[in-house]
């Protein structure tokens, strides 16, 4: 290797959940993290990209549903009003909370104006980044299916991986050569499916890469390349567990904001109700601290801004000089330049760590002092003429490290409905001949099967958080697939108020191209 340094990968991500109705659970997925994530990372991005004492360098991965989130203008207008709602109710709060209130209101006006100058157009800016060469933007599979409990039927990854791209091309003009893999998750030959849709790179868990045939040379320190021709890169477990562990890590730590204890769950329902807010839940309006971990929440103390903005950049300092020491062991002992990769969920930066996006301010701002170099995968690639050949462990960075989070007692049930459907989809794709009232309908199908797909749902139903939603997303999805496909199947048209109703609901991937999915096309 000649060249090395750290490389900070965040994976911005959301299923599909635009709904219609104002108030839903859904709508506050999209808002919290629009608020709490997003928009303070572009600010932040673009104020570092804009200081001549700065280099900031950050690998993005976005994902095509939640690109589709960020173009919707129905929701670009709903934002508003229900921003509006926490910033009155924040004026509302007790005396004892007067100053957690203020500072968490001024930070919300910060992220409004930021929204109104860019007239809610987040993705110019982050394409803007990117010309500026602050951001490699990265894609991730179309609706984050998880691919290696897909690959019975390997056109039905395909079909996940071509659309992504398609998405990605056509919404920022270039078309990705990275790509997030829906929870790091490799299996045997999906380089060869990645290298036919375009994509050259990729970040496993370390296990992925310390695994591999032949064991890399270099470890995790620098990247590998398969005989199809796709590199990848490991996860450093000592550059990310500082950041995302909740209980061995900064965002554990007294000072900082809890992130359970929420103003929603302490109100009651008919107070809620009053504000178009459906049953109880979280609002984004946390104005209590972590104190101990080992207390309930209704003994936690209450955030103090001021004392928490102190400790980001002490901890800030920490990690990068850190960084830099194993940096500098790494480099003597591999006679080469090191590279560290920590790859995070962009979430975790705001919405599960309210500190996170100071924090990489932070980071930028240190970085000169601290002899730390930031760099993208992309231009490590460019810097490296040879990379070793080796083939990857099957792998993903879930708990346990494999696939048995999205594959348990709780969740198996779907693949066996992912296998049905992806069998019927490939076997009308690849029929000749299709009226081109049925190609319309097809295609709608294969927008439903790859929201069914969707990871997240899994996800849910192992985490046993909000089983319900899942289990309704998931049924829907693959009820409209299943009628769709009948229609084909008996040569019949369902009503167009149907199909204007569905295509409205599920208004994604306009280019989707059901070739991706023919077995006539060959893999």
């Amino acid at each position: 290797m000649n060249k090395g340094g750290l490389a900070l990968v965040l994976h911005a991500h959301l299923p599909f959940v635009r709904s219609a109705e104002s108030g839903s659970l859904e709508e506050d997925w999209f808002f919290q993290a629009l608020l709490e994530c997003y928009l303070p990372l572009l600010d932040i991005l673009e104020k570092a990209a804009a200081s001549k004492k700065q280099k900031p360098k950050i690998t993005i991965g976005i994902s095509p549903t939640l690109l589709s989130l960020l173009q919707d203008p129905d929701l670009k207008k709903r934002f508003p009003n229900w921003l509006e709602i926490r910033l009155d109710l924040l004026k509302k709060v007790p005396d004892q909370f007067k100053n957690p209130a203020i500072d968490l209101r001024n930070n919300f006006l910060d992220q409004y104006r930021q929204w109104e100058k860019s007239k809610g157009d987040l993705i110019k800016r982050f394409a803007d980044l990117q010309k500026a060469e602050v951001v490699d933007l990265l894609t991730c599979a179309a609706t984050h299916g998880y691919l290696p409990l897909l690959r019975e039927h390997p056109e039905t990854v395909r079909g996940q991986l071509n659309t992504a791209v398609k998405e990605h091309t056509r919404i920022f003009g270039l078309p990705p050569l990275g790509i997030w893999l829906p929870e790091c998750a490799y299996y045997e030959g999906l380089d060869h499916l990645m290298i036919k849709a375009g994509l050259r790179y990729a970040v496993l868990d370390g296990h992925g890469l310390l695994h591999a045939s032949p064991r890399p040379r270099y470890g995790l320190y620098a990247p590998i390349c398969t005989k199809n021709g796709v590199a990848f890169f490991g996860r450093d477990s000592d550059s990310t567990l500082p950041v995302w562990s909740a209980r061995d890590g900064y965002p554990g730590e007294s000072s900082y904001r809890e992130f359970h204890r929420d103003l929603g769950w302490d109100l009651q329902e008919d107070e809620l109700n009053k504000l178009g807010i459906k049953g109880t839940r979280p609002l984004g309006i946390k104005l209590h601290r972590v104190t101990d971990q080992r207390l309930p929440l209704e003994a936690k103390a209450i955030y103090d801004p001021a004392i928490a903005k102190s400790l980001v950049k002490k901890h800030a300092k920490k990690y990068l000089s850190e960084r830099h020491i194993q940096l500098k062991r790494i480099e003597a002992t591999i006679n080469s330049q090191a590279l560290l990769v920590a790859p995070f969920d962009a979430e975790l930066f705001g919405h599960w760590w309210f500190e996170g996006p100071a924090f990489i301010r932070e980071l930028f701002k240190q970085a000169s002092s601290e002899q730390v170099e930031f760099t993208h995968l992309k231009d490590i690639l460019n810097s490296n003429s040879k990379l070793q050949l080796c083939n990857p462990c099957p792998s993903s960075w879930g708990q346990g490290g494999y696939h048995e989070y999205w594959l348990n007692d709780t969740n198996a049930w779907i693949v066996m409905e992912w296998s049905k459907a992806g069998k019927a989809m490939i076997h009308f794709s690849s029929m000749t001949g299709l009226k081109k009232s049925h190609l319309r309908i097809l295609e709608q199908a294969a927008r439903e099967l790859l929201l069914a797909q969707s990871s997240d749902w899994s996800f849910i139903l192992k985490a046993g958080t909000t089983i319900e939603l899942a289990k309704a997303r998931i049924s829907r999805h693959l009820e409209r697939f299943w009628k769709l496909i009948e229609a084909i199947d008996k040569n019949t048209i369902p009503s167009e108020e149907f199909l204007k109703k569905i295509e409205e609901e599920d208004s994604v991937f306009p280019l989707i191209d059901i070739n991706d999915w023919s077995k006539k096309i060959p893999l």
